[in-house]
């Protein structure tokens, strides 16, 4: 069993960055890939970032490709959201996932916070 809370959630204005934090309870962390995903006003979740259960391979959605960065940090149970450049498009509560599968879809995750909200003015 692995419990995810996010935190770091803000509101900022665009062009401005973030960094989320997804911290794991239990001794299994490192067994698991980690993912973030959001899910803005009135639509469904998407994928945003997911990391390789060993930090070295790393995905990325098109629409934060090259301002969002992934991490984790297997010795501490936290997985990170780096979100620079930020647009009021990115608007959204972010949740992170853990899962033995991951994947792009909702699916391959298995345990799943409750959300940090981030909002981003114009």
């Amino acid at each position: 069993q692995v419990q995810l809370v996010e935190s770091g959630g803000a509101l900022v204005q665009a062009g401005d960055s973030l960094r989320l934090s997804c911290a794991a309870s239990g001794r299994t962390f490192s067994s698991y890939a980690m993912g973030w995903f959001r899910q803005a006003p009135g639509k469904e979740r998407e994928f945003v970032a997911t990391i390789s259960r060993d930090g070295i391979t790393t995905y990325y959605a098109g629409s934060v490709k090259g301002r969002f960065t992934i991490s984790r940090d297997n010795a501490k149970n936290t997985a990170y959201l780096q979100m620079n450049s930020l647009k009021p498009e990115d608007t959204a509560v972010y949740y992170c996932a853990a899962g033995l599968v991951g994947g792009y879809s909702d699916y391959g995750w298995t345990y799943w916070g409750r959300g940090t909200l981030v909002t981003v003015s114009s």
